[in-house]
């Protein structure tokens, strides 16, 4: 990593931190984040290299190809599930390294651990004996935003053509749809290649995010503000996203105002639902720390 990555100690100072969002942000990750996380704000917002966030991102693959080892934080052991096949995958998007080797070895991976319908299941915790007991059945929120990441990075693999065809068919069929499920619906929308097809159906779909009122349009600050809401930018993470053109100029300006206003006084964000373990909550903040970050500056909201 660049000299300019690490912060010594001496500009560690209270004046330094106070002076703004990032400043304030890169000591509560310094303080409290994963190695992972670390590096990755570092990349993001310290000119930091993008090999130490592969270097690190590694330590929680397994010989399979996939990924465990709580990489997703609510799924402690070291099993590979989905859920942290679709952690991995965006972090590898991030820094440009979602391609060759890499996605065919995480696509073997994922033609393992597909359902019968080809695609991925639901997540379950390591303990619950009643989930390796049940029938697998395909699940879009496991399967829309990996298939999503690789269609935008031009990976093309023999496991994505029937998991490309099982989202199209749970997303063109989303009638009474949970804020989750659009989330991964636009996640797979935003990448895939058929973009007619995309834009129709992202239309019909914030129809609906608006007709079932599952973002809140005039957010209010207060202490259970973030719990169970979603807003605008739950759905927009950047300008480029379909979903953006769900909402006015004034909506997603107003979302944007509550976004950066959270950040709590230890410079990070809060978290958006509950932690089933310490460790987990510890670990989440920090990646919504930088998630809210980068939403942000995609938007050209000043954090520095």
């Amino acid at each position: 990593m660049a000299g300019s990555a690490v912060p010594s100690s001496s500009s560690l100072t209270a004046s330094t931190l106070l002076t703004s969002p990032l400043a304030r942000a890169e000591r509560f990750v310094w303080l409290t984040a994963r190695v992972l996380e670390q590096r990755r704000f570092a990349h993001h917002f310290l000119d930091g290299g993008a090999d130490p966030v592969e270097t690190a991102l590694t330590a929680y693959r397994n010989e399979d190809g996939g990924y465990g080892h709580a990489l997703e934080p609510e799924l402690r052991g070291p099993v590979s599930q989905p859920a942290h096949a679709a952690h991995a995958l965006r972090v590898l998007d991030e820094i440009g390294h979602c391609g060759g080797q890499r996605a065919e070895r995480l696509c073997r991976y994922l033609t393992s651990a597909s359902t019968p319908d080809g695609a991925l299941p639901a997540p379950h915790l390591p303990q619950d004996p009643a989930a390796h007991l049940a029938e697998p059945t395909g699940d879009l929120l496991a399967t829309g935003p990996v298939v999503g990441v690789l269609h935008r990075n031009g990976v093309w693999h023999a496991w994505l053509f029937r998991a490309t065809d099982f989202c199209w068919a749970a997303v063109e069929s989303l009638e009474h749809p949970d804020p989750q499920q659009v989330q991964a619906a636009i996640a797979f929308l935003d990448g895939v290649p058929d973009r007619p097809r995309a834009e129709a159906v992202a239309e019909r779909l914030g129809r609906l995010v608006r007709r079932r009122r599952l973002a809140v349009l005039e957010p209010a600050q207060g202490p259970d503000a973030h719990h169970h809401h979603y807003y605008a930018y739950d759905f927009a993470r950047s300008p480029d996203s379909l979903a953006r053109r769900w909402f006015t100029n004034a909506e997603m300006d107003r979302a944007l105002d509550f976004l950066a206003a959270a950040q709590a006084p230890d410079g990070g964000w809060p978290l958006r639902s509950q932690s089933w373990t310490p460790a987990a909550q510890l670990e989440r903040r920090p990646i919504l720390t930088i998630e809210a970050l980068l939403t942000l500056r995609a938007y050209g909201r000043g954090v520095a």
